[in-house]
């Protein structure tokens, strides 16, 4: 009867061990999160709500989330906070553009694709979708680029954001009859949609889905695999995004 109390205590004791050591190893980092949360959020009243803290590969230095996908770093303790690019010397990596990349990447098919318009070049089997604006300079580029890709489908979402008169192309554009021609012949020809005049609330719509995704600039780019490029790229960079690949 002794032997069994005495092994019952050891095994109690040892119980109590593994959960103190497990206690103890998990309060480590959720301490030094409310910790830098804490600091932060004292210190600097005016900075974003933190959406997430977590260790980089580097020793001490701590990558802090706002706005979703904005990143800064800081110490173990948040008494100092950086903006800007961590780089991998020895993989030659951008750790920051990755993680960036990572973040405002987006599901495809999660696309409002009914409130784009279709072109379709060749079999169309490749799929890619660009947010644009009819008076972007950079847009107009884009698309004389992408007339030289075949056998891809584009979803075309209009968002008026540029200039003043925006608003009223994108309208005349998606209020046309064809719309991939009007928009083809404004962006490729310089040709002018006609006046139009139908339900817009799609266009409203797309402005909502840039603001929350922040897409803030024009051309933007989707491609199947979710990754999403800013700015425009030229026809050869289209085809290595469309096989998977990434710009340079």
């Amino acid at each position: 009867m002794k032997t069994l109390k005495l092994a019952k205590a050891s095994r109690y004791a040892t119980q109590g061990m593994v959960a103190a050591l497990l206690a103890c190893a998990l309060s480590g980092p959720f301490a030094q999160e409310a910790q830098i949360r804490k600091n932060l959020a004292e210190r600097l009243p005016k900075l974003p709500p933190i959406d997430e803290v977590s260790k980089t590969p580097m020793n001490g230095l701590y990558e802090v989330r706002v706005n979703g996908s904005d990143i800064l770093y800081t110490d173990a303790e948040g008494n100092f906070l950086l903006q800007g690019h961590l780089i991998d010397t020895r993989a030659r990596a951008n750790l920051t553009e990755q993680r960036i990349e990572k973040l405002s990447a987006i599901d495809f098919d999660a696309l409002p694709l009914k409130d784009a318009f279709v072109q379709v070049r060749g079999n169309g089997k490749r799929k890619m979708a660009v947010f644009e604006d009819p008076n972007c300079g950079y847009c107009k580029r884009f698309e004389a680029d992408l007339q030289k890709v075949n056998d891809v489908t584009v979803h075309t979402f209009l968002i008026p954001i540029l200039s003043a008169d925006s608003a009223e192309k994108s309208k005349n554009i998606w209020c046309a009859k064809d719309k991939t021609k009007a928009w083809l012949d404004w962006m490729v020809r310089e040709q002018p949609a006609a006046k139009a005049n139908c339900d817009t609330a799609a266009i409203e719509r797309n402005l909502a889905f840039s603001k929350k995704y922040k897409i803030t600039g024009t051309p933007t780019i989707f491609f199947a695999d979710g990754s999403r490029v800013p700015g425009a790229i030229g026809a050869q960079q289209i085809e290595k995004m469309l096989a998977g690949g990434k710009t340079p």
